[in-house]
């Protein structure tokens, strides 16, 4: 996550990316793949970490008990039988018998059990325990069945479980202390070294239940520049690049040795206010600068118009058209009225934090943003950071306005009970309480009838882009770029790397 390296390192990266492949490369029998990206991973929990540069490297490493396929339906992980009673308060898991950690022990149901134990204690500030609050109890009959107790039918509990944020990890590591310190998991690869900002090697996990991954190992080399990266594929040092940058991903197409995946992505470019800070404390103002946004204009210069512009809910089933939502259709003289009617006419001046590195776009939409609210009066200043201090700040939720790119999720509750209610464990970050937006979550959470739950969570997109605490931008895409000998990788809606367990090379 965090972008340690300065331009002053880049070039000794690179030398490093052109001299050190060789380890895993250059071996006859080695099927390694060479890849690169332009913001490491900030740590190793797998229930802690937020940014997406961890989550890709962790899903490689660790496993849910279910996971998404590209169609954003449940398919198996460590659980090969999952099921609900009647009632919808009990879940049933039955785990993949051929289920070992890297370490060579069994996955059993205890390690299940002490993973969501920790995920559930608020000590362990775990980013996926608000989705987890309906369970009441945890039983383990035998070694290979786990019993969640609900204390409530919880329709998209299962959904919650595809997460990575949801890893089981081992009971014994858990009771040693050492989650985020060694990295043992049950997935198709290991790590066998991570040297932050520069360089991680994992290799395969033969004995991963799902079968051999299809590689030997990735060798991943931390290039702070994507502009470098591309260099670097176009003259074969790279097998494959994750790219977050529409303005270098792009260009991939104009090279005849390269190939460039190319996904709609359910992660979503946000502007977020702080209500708990005055003047935004005021609904009046909070749409007034929702009126003056025009987020097509966002999403043009920022990201050469690679996306579509977004309403709150990002998922496809889900989704309203924006057109219907809050004040979508700039208005910058209802806006100004909306100032002057919160006694704010001459305007204010307030400070929007972005991160440097993720997403790429951060500044470009910060400067876009800080013209536009001009118009009404508001004075932004722009404060860059780098991205492990722009999250610390942001998880504190200590800023006036910040420009995030937040990841979405299949179902509507999971992606953002963790915000809008007021058990949410990222309530903190926005700030704002509301009895409506609560209780319509929850009341989504309960329903299990499609067409009655899409009827709820568009009152609930309706009432959130009204209110207005944050200002929804646009989606866009996640990119990846490969040489076309590379073989089975399959673009995600979640931006999830997990099919690069199937990858092959070919000659």
């Amino acid at each position: 996550m965090t972008s340690g390296f300065g331009k002053q390192h880049l070039g000794a990266l690179i030398t490093a990316a052109m001299l050190g492949m060789s380890a895993l490369a250059g071996s006859a029998e080695a099927a390694a793949l060479r890849m690169a990206w332009a913001q490491d991973a900030t740590g190793l929990d797998p229930h802690k970490q937020t940014a997406f540069s961890s989550l890709r490297l962790l899903e490689l490493i660790y496993e849910p008990l279910v996971r998404l396929n590209a169609d954003l339906e449940i398919v198996p992980g460590l659980a090969e039988s999952w099921s609900f009673s009647e009632d919808g308060k009990t879940l049933t898991v039955g785990l993949d018998p051929k289920a070992r950690f890297q370490n060579g022990a069994a996955v059993t149901s205890a390690d299940v059990k002490a993973s969501f134990e920790r995920i559930l204690d608020e000590k362990t500030g775990a980013a996926n325990r608000a989705n987890y609050l309906s369970i009441s109890s945890i039983e383990t009959p035998d070694a290979a069945t786990v019993v969640f107790r609900l204390s409530q039918a919880d329709a998209p509990i299962l959904t919650a479980m595809t997460d990575t944020n949801s890893s089981i990890v081992p009971a014994s590591e858990i009771a040693a202390g050492t989650i985020g310190t060694k990295a043992i998991g049950s997935g198709p690869f290991e790590l066998q070294r991570w040297d932050p900002n520069a360089k991680a090697i994992l290799v395969a996990n033969k004995d991963w239940a799902g079968g051999p991954p299809g590689l030997d190992g990735i060798e991943i080399s931390v290039l702070p520049d994507e502009t470098a990266i591309l260099a670097a594929l176009r003259t074969g040092q790279f097998d494959f690049a994750l790219l977050n940058d529409p303005l270098i991903a792009t260009l991939v197409p104009n090279e005849a040795k390269l190939q460039l995946n190319r996904a709609p992505v359910l992660a979503y470019h946000v502007l977020q206010l702080n209500p708990a800070r005055k003047p935004m404390n005021e609904l009046a103002v909070r749409q007034a600068i929702s009126c003056a946004v025009d987020r097509q204009a966002v999403l043009d210069t920022a990201s050469l118009g690679e996306g579509r512009v977004t309403g709150p809910l990002t998922m496809p089933y889900y989704a309203s058209d924006p057109n219907s939502l809050f004040c979508y259709a700039r208005d910058v003289e209802k806006a100004k009225r909306l100032m002057a009617e919160a006694g704010l006419a001459e305007g204010f001046s307030a400070t929007v934090i972005a991160a440097t590195g993720e997403p790429p776009t951060a500044a470009a939409e910060a400067q876009v943003l800080q013209a536009q609210l001009a118009e009404i009066g508001v004075k932004l200043d722009i404060e860059m950071m780098e991205l492990n201090v722009y999250v610390d700040t942001w998880l504190k939720g200590d800023f006036d306005m910040a420009v995030a790119l937040n990841g979405g999720r299949p179902d509507p509750f999971t992606m953002y009970n963790r915000y809008w209610t007021k058990s949410g464990n990222l309530q903190k970050v926005s700030n704002f309480a509301d009895d409506t937006l609560d209780a319509l979550l929850q009341q989504g959470r309960a329903e299990t009838n499609p067409e009655k739950r899409k009827a709820i969570f568009a009152d609930f997109e309706k009432q959130l882009a009204e209110k207005s605490p944050w200002i929804w931008l646009y989606t866009s895409y996640g990119y990846t770029a490969q040489q076309k000998s590379v073989q089975g990788f399959v673009a995600m809606p979640t931006g999830s790397m997990f099919s690069l367990s199937k990858v092959t090379i070919q000659p």
